[in-house]
């Protein structure tokens, strides 16, 4: 068991909250199957500007180029805002439409119930956009999970394999950094939120990546975790 007697979780998504395989097998494939006709459909969204600045391009000439742009970013799986930006518009239709819904592992909205009945706070931080996070958790197979939630941080915050990202979100919480207790399935990304000051707990999900040895507690279930 492990022991938190700070104010605020902060958790990832992916390996986390929910299963690896539904972004990876699921999301990823669906905005991509979708991205030459979206991009068709919304020529001269300011996301497509985005975008091109993510490619280091002044603009695109047209939509297919700009479609295989997308496409060469998703293959190396980009941590940019552009790309972030037009994934989350797509599956904004998809959960819309109703073609996606999360998936969460068990314990997972049960125990967020029982955190916020207790106190606590509970905010976000995933590689995927602010938009991406809020559509993920307001459509999930327990239902709309946002009102759980008190803030969303994504890669506009800075990257989250450094510090000063952990910092920056510590000071909007207007916390100090010890008083939170983040939860991720990358040891890299723990690293920098533990020299930042904060707790952390590495979450090991059936499907998750295998991660370096590290001295980060080990969570196979938010049930893990205790509060005094």
């Amino acid at each position: 068991m492990i022991e938190f007697r700070g104010k605020l979780i902060l958790l990832d998504i992916e390996g986390t909250v929910s299963p690896m395989a539904f972004v990876h097998e699921v999301m990823f494939p669906y905005a991509r199957e979708r991205a030459y006709a979206w991009l068709e459909a919304h020529w001269g969204h300011a996301a497509i500007s985005r975008l091109a600045q993510d490619t280091g391009a002044n603009s695109f000439a047209n939509a297919p180029e700009a479609g295989a742009a997308l496409l060469r970013l998703m293959d190396a799986d980009a941590k940019v805002a552009g790309l972030k930006q037009i994934q989350g518009l797509i599956w904004e239709e998809g959960f819309h439409s109703g073609d996606l819904r999360s998936p969460l592992f068990d314990e997972v909205s049960p125990t967020l119930r029982r955190w916020r009945e207790q106190g606590l706070e509970i905010r976000i931080y995933s590689s995927g956009s602010i938009h991406a996070q809020r559509l993920f958790f307001s459509n999930t197979v327990e239902g709309d999970l946002t009102p759980l939630f008190s803030g969303y941080y994504d890669t506009t915050t800075g990257s989250k394999k450094e510090a000063a990202s952990y910092h920056a979100i510590a000071a909007d919480c207007g916390l100090a950094p010890e008083e939170i207790f983040f939860i991720s399935d990358l040891t890299d990304e723990l690293d920098a939120a533990r020299n930042a000051g904060m707790l952390t707990g590495l979450a090991l999900r059936p499907g998750n990546q295998p991660q370096t040895p590290s001295h980060h507690p080990k969570i196979t279930t938010f049930g893990d975790i205790t509060f005094p």
